[in-house]
């Protein structure tokens, strides 16, 4: 078995739309915040701490380290991650959305098929058309709960600005063709599964069309599926079939989205 990682990583060096700050804490640290932290606690715990009484010193530890320790403070849409039916809104099949924790983990676990679209452009969009061609190509019929993975090679930006506005996104037609196919799962390897925002804005404000905001997201109100943005790597997948996809999303209680480690398996 052949394990590919098509996770991009969550990483504060590189430009984000969000903030992200990272703390780390060394091992040699973490003695000093094992004492401020663990042992002042309650009122006996602080007098017997400033008393010298109750410290642990470097002597008293392994190699004189405690151990390391990482606060992460980001979105839930930083790095690889799973949006829910409830980040496209508060309602979906006329009932509220299920948020990220309530979606059925065997959606996560499935066959995928990759689409080649690198053919399209920056701010163009994916249409039904595009999908069914490149279906056509490789021989495949979509089977139920199949994830299908939308492969525009925009990963290859990330690190760099152009990561933020270099892509390609997915018609709402696209979408809602899939789900006629019972998908319940599709990605893709772009900042986001609508075209970058500028693109959205102006065609917006050209024309005052509504339809131009985000539409790939607010579809995502008629019929509950899930989709990954910032997928990497889906061009060392050796075949565009045949492999399985595992993409089960941290569980974060009452989240729209949730980050995500996605593998894919193959012989």
């Amino acid at each position: 078995m052949k394990y590919i990682d098509l996770s991009l990583p969550i990483d504060e060096g590189n430009p984000e739309a969000h903030p992200i700050r990272i703390e780390r804490l060394a091992h040699k640290k973490g003695i000093e915040h094992l004492n401020w932290v663990m042992m002042r606690k309650g009122l006996k715990g602080v007098i017997s701490y400033l008393m010298g009484k109750r410290i642990i010193k470097p002597a008293d530890l392994p190699d004189g380290e405690f151990l390391s320790l990482e606060m992460v403070y980001c979105s839930v849409h930083t790095g690889t991650h799973v949006d829910a039916p409830f980040h496209f809104g508060t309602t979906c099949e006329n009932r509220d959305s299920k948020k990220i924790d309530e979606l059925p983990l065997d959606w996560f676990f499935q066959n995928g098929v990759v689409l080649d679209m690198t053919h399209k452009n920056p701010a163009e969009a994916i249409n039904k058309e595009d999908v069914i061609t490149a279906l056509d190509r490789i021989n495949y019929a979509l089977k139920p709960k199949d994830i299908v993975l939308f492969h525009t090679g925009a990963d290859k930006y990330f690190g760099s600005k152009d990561y933020m506005n270099k892509f390609c996104g997915v018609s709402a037609e696209a979408i809602e063709w899939l789900w006629d196919q019972d998908i319940k799962v599709m990605g893709i390897d772009a900042l986001g599964f609508d075209r970058p925002y500028p693109a959205m804005l102006k065609d917006f404000l050209s024309n005052q069309d509504k339809t131009a905001l985000w539409p790939a997201h607010f579809c995502g109100r008629k019929k509950e599926y899930a989709h990954i943005e910032r997928l990497a790597n889906l061009d060392k997948l050796p075949q565009p079939f045949g492999f399985k996809v595992a993409c089960f999303p941290i569980r974060i209680k009452d989240a729209g989205a949730s980050f995500a480690r996605v593998v894919a398996m193959t012989e």
